[in-house]
């Protein structure tokens, strides 16, 4: 009989990246490579917030120097969403909780004005971050690109 493996969280398999992150040099880019996925989705993935196939969580695995039980992680369905406090506390997380608390009221009335009464997907979700050069100082530009889906009152 096969020994069990060790049953990690996503939360606990996150850390675990982290630190193998760490330990290897190996950089998030090069995970999406091994993985066959976009950047954004493949760090989500590795940090608990999607599923991955067993063939993608096996590469991670592999150039991670984790194993099979980070990989099971990595396949398992995730909590999505799932802060450590309802407001966050690290730093970069705050500031885009802070865009949101500012900017969302914004956001949702350009969206109703432009596409009508619905709302942006997270589902059918893109993510892409850039830093960018600019004589005052290098930006970041965070591209949020989310399926518009109208409310149907049937």
């Amino acid at each position: 009989m096969r020994g069990a493996a060790i049953v990690l969280t996503k939360k606990e398999a996150a850390e675990a990246v982290r630190h193998a992150k760490a330990v290897t040099g190996v950089t998030w880019a090069q995970l999406s490579e091994s993985v066959g996925r976009p950047l954004a989705w493949t760090t989500a993935a590795l940090l608990g917030q999607h599923p991955m196939s067993k063939d993608e969580a096996a590469s991670a695995a592999v150039l991670l120097e984790l194993g099979e039980d980070a990989a099971l992680a990595f396949q398992s369905q995730p909590t999505r969403g799932a802060l450590d406090s309802a407001v966050p506390v690290d730093p970069t997380v705050y500031r885009l909780y802070e865009v949101i608390q500012v900017y969302g009221p914004t956001v949702k009335e350009l969206i109703h004005e432009q596409c009508g009464d619905g709302i942006m997907s997270a589902i059918n979700f893109r993510l892409d971050v850039q830093r960018v050069p600019d004589p005052a100082g290098d930006r970041v530009v965070i591209t949020l690109d989310g399926k518009y889906l109208p409310y149907q009152w049937e």
